[in-house]
């Protein structure tokens, strides 16, 4: 072994990478975390009989180490393997040490070392020079100015001199010319404004480092250049202004970064520097997932997860859920600031981006995938999530303007593009079973969201619902979605047992084996699965901004907000959204019947001992075993993975816990937390009452929530009311509330030809008129559903699939 000059922890080393950053790795197509560039495989029905000669033919100039497990070979030691059986032999000691990734015995993984400059990128005016001399000292490089220390040596005359000479559209030619032929390590680029539009050279730059935007807001952009004396830029001429260009130029700005670095209103260099120190720093060591049992500061697995490996597991190996390991991301005021007037997918993007690291997805992708959720007609209001008021100080979250007409959509419409992104760079001949258990609402928004973004991924979808726990609508909606990977059973139980069914088929060994022996692998899209619970975090943060761009409160002033919750994904999100720097003071948890989380976090005991589930008319409250609430322990406990397990253990067998005082006050006191219930007649007239003195109809579950916000009053602050349905997904219940009679022959009992507020949802009309195809209906009986999964991976994947006893 000889000295391995660099640590990958994020890959397989574990140890201190953070002293040598740059490395980038070509990967094997059996190892999905390992991702920076292309596949590069030396297959063993390659290997050159003559060992002489395969350095020359496979391993190419770039190539510097060899990593397998926990050791690392040079080129030249690679050298030592004198025979095909020395090879195998090094290949099986591989194998066993990365036996989880299926790694078959026919690859190597590469490591190369990339060229580890850091690369400032922005408008002219955006503070690039004076940034890379500030950055120099704090970071230990060099800096190299493009303008000044490259293209004027390059060109043997000034910039300003070769742009009168060949004018805008020559210099960015020659300039782009010019800088394919750069060639430097372990400095401080500072790019010229107009670089990122030659598009060839900007991408042959990048390979050689990050590239950091520095995006600052344009107006302070044009008041720097007026102060600088700066009266014209490339591409400027008499029919358009410099704010024209500016604006025009954004575009090439945003497609070309790894980081985005959010510059406040006249924020100093210095506290730029700092921000894009600290960036450099989260870069070179990218965030790891762990598991809500785990403990503390261990790694649940011999390999490290990240984003898109918690995607693509869903539940963590233990039982818990996966959750980011350290600190969560943050956003100061003058950051938020930047983003009030912004729309819905550029706050998506910008909050996202921060959780999400830019070798799981890049800005640029996770752009597209942003405009593909929102920004293609699914939603029904261009808002997204629009905030409507209601009454007095009392505002609506709009959360059901998606396909589905449900809150789920939010998270749905991009979640899906998550995981097939992750299939996709896994690189394995393997097909996802995703599981779903549906209180109604979460089995549409799946199917909907996987049946426009599977693509060639060959995900297949069984879905679980409680066959008299769901309204006609939401029962409708998902037996009449068509495809062959898609399968939709109805339950004769409740949503807690369909919940707890896909749980144990999740840590069933004999039925995983006989799945993975068909190259088959499970995984879920409920709350329970990160992708899914991360997106939700943008609505809430959207929401506050919101308010303060129509003048209701000023930046930095709280809010309360309200949520009807049944598994805590949603005011989770909003949780998040405030350890991200959103300033809300009270969360309101608003249950039915199902009071279980009332109690809770009134007593800090969670007892389900003689407690039965209550049918509702709010399905989607109706849960007593809360998914998400694991999540929630493990940040009030400070991340304590024993505490937390303990606690699960308990409820497994006793069907009760009891959390520590400190823990309580820390729920009650710290993160403000409060709750309370209410009953279905309460809730009837609520929707009564609204209606008539509001003429807004709401929702079963958002009058649970406008029931219980209405006992929390507040004068000082406006309260946030999470609105999570479309009312036409419960006619009956709905126009019960209203006093009417239901009309049986139509769609939507006659609740269509109420004039009301907010109009009827015209995708979910459309939706209705599709033919029923999923008619299957088992007992409450492991063996049967089962069953039920296996014939139908067997239908979907075309093989039979026996075995399945569990």
């Amino acid at each position: 072994m000889g000295d391995f000059p660099r640590s990958l922890s994020r890959y397989f080393l574990g140890l201190d990478e953070t002293k040598y950053p740059g490395v980038r790795v070509r990967y094997t197509s059996k190892i999905s975390q390992i991702d920076y560039i292309d596949p590069y495989v030396i297959n063993k029905s390659e290997w050159c009989q003559n060992i002489e000669t395969f350095p020359a033919c496979a391993w190419g100039d770039m190539v510097d180490y060899l990593v397998y497990g926990t050791s690392a070979y040079t080129k030249e030691q690679f050298k030592s393997f004198k025979s095909l059986e020395a090879y195998n032999q090094f290949v099986s000691g591989w194998v066993r040490d990365l036996c989880s990734y299926n790694v078959q015995g026919t690859s190597l993984c590469i490591l190369t070392c990339r060229d580890n400059n850091l690369i400032l990128m922005g408008s002219p005016g955006s503070g690039k020079t004076s940034l890379g001399r500030a950055l120099s000292p704090r970071l230990g490089m060099p800096v190299l100015d493009i303008d000044d220390d490259y293209l004027e040596v390059y060109w043997n005359t000034s910039v300003a001199d070769k742009l009168s000479q060949v004018g805008s559209d020559g210099f960015i030619q020659e300039e782009g010319e010019a800088l394919l032929k750069f060639n430097a390590k372990s400095c401080i680029v500072s790019l010229t404004g107009s670089h990122p539009l030659h598009e060839e050279s900007m991408n042959h730059v990048s390979n050689s480092g990050p590239v950091f935007f520095i995006d600052v807001n344009n107006q302070d952009i044009l008041n720097r250049l007026e102060m600088m004396k700066v009266n014209r830029i490339v591409g400027q001429g008499p029919d358009n202004s410099m704010a024209d260009i500016l604006q025009y130029r954004q575009q090439f700005y945003e497609n070309s970064y790894d980081v985005r670095i959010i510059c406040e209103k006249n924020e100093s260099i210095d506290s730029i520097a700092d921000k894009i120190s600290e960036e450099w720093k989260l870069y070179h060591n990218r965030k790891q997932y762990t598991s809500t049992r785990a403990e503390q500061n261990t790694q649940i697995s011999n390999t490290p997860v990240h984003f898109l490996d918690a995607v693509l597991e869903g539940l963590a190996p233990d039982g818990g859920l996966y959750v980011p390991n350290g600190s969560f991301p943050k956003l100061n005021l003058g950051e938020w600031e930047r983003l009030i007037h912004s729309n819905y997918q550029q706050r998506a993007l910008c909050i996202l981006e921060k959780w999400v690291h830019p070798t799981d997805i890049h800005p640029r992708k996770l752009k597209a995938m942003i405009g593909e959720a929102y920004g293609g007609g699914d939603f029904d209001d261009p808002e997204v999530v629009p905030v409507v008021h209601l009454h007095g100080n009392q505002y609506l979250m709009e959360v059901f303007h998606g396909p589905t007409a449900s809150f789920k959509d939010a998270a749905l419409q991009l979640m899906p593009q998550f995981f097939t992104e992750a299939v996709v760079r896994s690189d394995q001949e393997i097909r996802y079973l995703i599981l779903v258990a549906t209180s109604g609402d979460t089995g549409s928004a799946v199917l909907d969201g996987f049946a426009k973004y599977s693509g060639d991924s060959g995900s297949m979808v069984m879905v679980l619902y409680p066959e008299n726990g769901v309204s006609p609508v939401q029962k409708a909606l998902m037996t009449s979605v068509q495809g062959s990977n898609v399968h939709v059973v109805g339950v004769d139980s409740d949503f807690d047992y369909c919940q707890s069914v896909i749980k144990q088929i999740f840590n069933n060994k004999n039925v995983k084996d006989t799945l993975r022996s068909h190259d088959i692998r499970l995984s879920a899209a409920n709350s329970i699965n990160w992708g899914r619970l991360l997106p939700q975090v943008v609505y809430h943060a959207s929401a506050y901004l919101d308010l303060v761009k129509k003048g209701i409160l000023s930046l930095g002033e709280e809010c309360d907000l309200c949520v009807p919750t049944g598994n805590f994904g949603n005011i989770l999100g909003a949780v998040y959204a405030k350890s991200m720097g959103i300033p809300i003071r009270r969360f309101i948890c608003a249950s039915n019947e199902n009071n279980v989380l009332t109690d809770f976090i009134r007593t800090g005991v969670y007892d389900l001992r003689d407690r039965n589930l209550q049918v509702t008319m709010s399905p989607a409250i109706d849960i007593l075993k809360s998914s998400n609430l694991e999540r929630f322990l493990h940040l009030v406990t400070d991340g304590n993975g024993d505490e937390v397990r303990h606690y699960y253990d308990q409820l497994n067998s006793d069907k009760y816990f009891k959390v520590s005082s400190q823990v309580l006050e820390k729920i009650q006191n710290e993160y403000e937390f409060m709750a309370d219930w209410c009953s279905q007649k309460e809730c009837a007239e609520t929707i009564k009452n609204v209606f008539q003195s509001k003429g807004y109809l709401l929702d079963p579950h958002t009058a649970v929530a406008k029931t219980i916000a209405d006992r929390y009053p507040t004068t000082d602050r406006p309260l946030l009311i999470c609105s999570t349905a479309h009312y036409a997904k419960f006619p009956s219940d709905v126009l019960a509330s209203l006093g009417h009679k239901v009309n049986r022959d139509l769609l939507f009992g006659g609740l269509e030809h109420i004039e009301t507020l907010p109009t009827m949802h015209q995708e979910l009309d459309r939706a209705l008129h599709r033919q029923c195809v999923h008619k299957r209906i088992v007992k409450p009986n492991m063996n049967e559903i089962v069953g039920e999964l296996m014939g139908f991976v067997s239908k979907a994947s075309g093989e039979r699939i026996q075995g399945h006893s569990s």
